[in-house]
């Protein structure tokens, strides 16, 4: 089993590349968020990879980060989802995107990907809503994340909508909201989670 793989780009093709290392060359598709973050060909990277093996095949499936690769594996554990609608929603969004979107059980934003029904987004935000992780912290979304607007501490509220008045999307600003409840506690007052929402934003 491929964890991980350290070479040269050698090409780029719309879902995939192709990693020269040591002379060897591993066909790795990759969503095309993935892709745009990678080198020139002819320069250094390394991936972490997902490797799929079947009867008649092994594919390999290559990530910038833990964190991507963990979301893969989280959305192929949804009933419908294979690998290449897996790769299309991770194209689309970045993974705090997904983590809010699901939280959020917002099915219009996982449906924007190409492949993904209403019906399928509607499976993905439900079976995925325990286990989706927010940037900037170990655990699982809040519960007053998870249960929508309503259970939202006042606070939060007020700095979800000050940072989307700011011209923020609201997923981004929901996972920014929800790094910074968890880091500064549910009591904090708006001013601080706008501030430390702003800073997760910018990173």
């Amino acid at each position: 089993m491929i964890g991980k793989l350290k070479g040269m780009i050698d090409l780029q093709s719309e879902d995939y590349v192709i990693l020269d290392v040591q002379g060897v060359g591993y066909i790795v598709h990759c969503s095309g968020r993935t892709l745009q973050k990678l080198p020139r060909p002819g320069e250094a990277a390394t991936l972490a990879i997902e490797t799929q093996m079947r009867e008649d095949s092994i594919k390999l499936f290559g990530f910038t980060s833990e964190t991507d690769r963990h979301w893969f594996r989280l959305l192929l554990t949804v009933q419908g989802v294979g690998a290449k609608v897996a790769l299309a929603i991770q194209t689309v969004l970045d993974v705090g995107e997904i983590a809010a979107a699901i939280a959020g059980q917002d099915k219009t934003a996982i449906s924007r990907a190409p492949g993904v029904g209403p019906k399928l987004a509607a499976r993905i935000v439900s079976e995925l809503k325990d286990k989706a992780l927010v940037p900037g912290t170990s655990g699982a979304a809040p519960a007053w994340l998870a249960d929508g607007a309503g259970g939202t501490p006042a606070a939060a509220q007020d700095a979800l909508s000050a940072l989307v008045n700011l011209g923020y999307g609201r997923p981004q600003a929901m996972a920014a909201v929800a790094a910074s409840v968890a880091a500064l506690g549910e009591d904090a007052p708006t001013a601080e989670l706008i501030l430390r929402g702003l800073k997760e934003l910018a990173r």
